[in-house]
């Protein structure tokens, strides 16, 4: 009889991917609190900049504490085009975007990005996209619609928000699948670093409004946005790139389904806003759609990654 179990390396390996995973999605629903804050004062440019500087502040630190050096010259086309898109204009975009439209609006549209990190990256870095993924991401999406249709207020729609929206949700997608490459030749850290100063090389043209704002900011204000570079940046871009290392793209866009529930409790706990039932069923089917996403085809539970010895293989998930 053949002992299927994964040989402690390995298993030790999953575990601290799947943590990492965890400690990401936790981290990226948190900001949902602190950009409410610091969206009151800041505006959506200003706000991206003051959190990329933050990030890449923290990043240089620890880079420099751990000796990091440059990234190999194979990483960087990984490492500027994720940079531009995702650090710098998703950031913006999105800050901007959900000004502009109701929650229910934003959550449909910029929820479809996991499933375009799913299409792009079987079209570019060849990702499988087994029914389980495809069942999973499906629940999880209705779910993440449901929960920001059930907390939408009165605002309307505009179609400069919708744009913006959408405009986050590709730059997301192509921000992933091209960091992905990246993550075969450079660390994580290095990854997230050199990102995350490119990300805010390109959001430097808002350093005036920068300067403008935060001399009149409330200090609460200021240190949501300082928290949204430091952890929701800074530490959670890190441990996504190491959970994305060891995995596929698809699978890690799956993963960030479970925000929408996190982001329902937390508003809950720190906000104050009670959630009502359709708000609940929606946060429940987030969490399934990622449990189904996750899962083994033999039914077992799977692993958020795996261990890459050599080239990441989907089979083993």
């Amino acid at each position: 009889m053949m002992n299927n179990t994964p040989p402690r390396p390995a298993r030790r390996a999953e575990l601290l991917a799947a943590a990492a995973a965890t400690v990401t999605v936790v981290l990226w629903a948190s900001a949902f609190v602190s950009i409410r804050s610091a969206g009151e004062a800041y505006s959506p440019g200003a706000l991206a900049l003051g959190r990329l500087l933050a990030g890449a502040l923290t990043l240089g630190v620890i880079c420099l504490l751990r000796r990091e050096g440059w990234p190999p010259r194979s990483a960087w086309r990984g490492i500027a085009i994720s940079g531009l898109l995702w650090f710098g204009v998703y950031m913006v975009a999105l800050n901007w975007g959900e000004q502009q439209v109701d929650a229910g609006t934003a959550a449909l549209v910029v929820n479809t990005g996991p499933i375009l990190i799913a299409l792009l990256g079987a079209r570019f870095l060849g990702d499988p996209m087994p029914p389980r993924l495809l069942a999973g991401m499906a629940v999880s999406f209705a779910g993440a619609v449901t929960v920001g249709l059930s907390m939408s207020g009165e605002g309307g729609s505009s179609v400069l928000g919708v744009v913006l929206c959408l405009l986050a949700a590709v730059t997301y997608a192509a921000g992933v699948v091209a960091q992905k490459p990246a993550l075969g030749t450079a660390s994580p850290l290095q990854v997230t670093t050199f990102g995350c100063l490119v990300g805010a090389v390109v959001c430097l043209p808002f350093a005036g409004q920068l300067v403008q704002e935060a001399a009149k900011a409330p200090a609460s204000a200021t240190l949501n946005m300082v928290y949204l570079g430091v952890f929701p940046t800074a530490l959670a871009f890190t441990t996504w790139a190491y959970a994305l290392s060891r995995t596929t793209a698809s699978r890690m866009g799956a993963t960030t389904y479970a925000a929408p529930a996190l982001v329902v409790l937390m508003s809950w706990l720190f906000l104050g806003e009670v959630p009502g039932l359709l708000t609940l069923v929606g946060g429940v089917l987030c969490l399934a759609g990622v449990a189904v996403s996750r899962s083994r085809a033999g039914g077992a539970p799977g692993a958020v990654a795996e261990p890459r010895p050599e080239r990441t293989s989907d089979s083993a998930r």
